[in-house]
């Protein structure tokens, strides 16, 4: 449980650093997978195969937002291999000026000391 602890809270203050790009490269396997809840408004699927293809998403996303706020809440931790992550993100999207407040929860799964899947949760309006 020590070693899941210690990825959850290394992710979670890279996240609060704002190095949740960087941190794609060190802390996720090669072929993590990443699920959304639903298609996002800048991509057309749900789920993202690939450290490089989530690391694409990332910049995707971050491109087509600005980020007012951001705060991070975590790692709540479900041994032996899963941790949680509370994300309050206030945003203007780029292309309208329109902003918004996003509110999710994020569960991600651990083999081997890297992230091989994260899944989204969102609050519904």
């Amino acid at each position: 449980m020590e070693e899941l602890v210690e990825i959850g809270r290394t992710f979670v203050q890279a996240m609060r650093d704002r190095r949740g790009l960087a941190n794609v490269g060190e802390m996720y396997a090669e072929n993590a997978q990443s699920i959304e809840a639903v298609v996002p408004p800048v991509r057309q699927f749900r789920i993202t195969k690939g450290r490089d293809a989530i690391k694409g998403k990332r910049e995707d996303w971050l491109a087509a937002h600005e980020i007012v706020e951001f705060d991070v809440d975590g790692p709540y931790v479900h041994p032996p291999n899963r941790f949680g992550v509370r994300y309050k993100v206030n945003v203007t999207q780029k292309a309208t000026g329109q902003h918004m407040t996003l509110s999710e929860i994020a569960v991600y799964s651990v083999a081997d000391g890297k992230i091989v899947l994260e899944e989204f949760f969102m609050l519904p309006k």
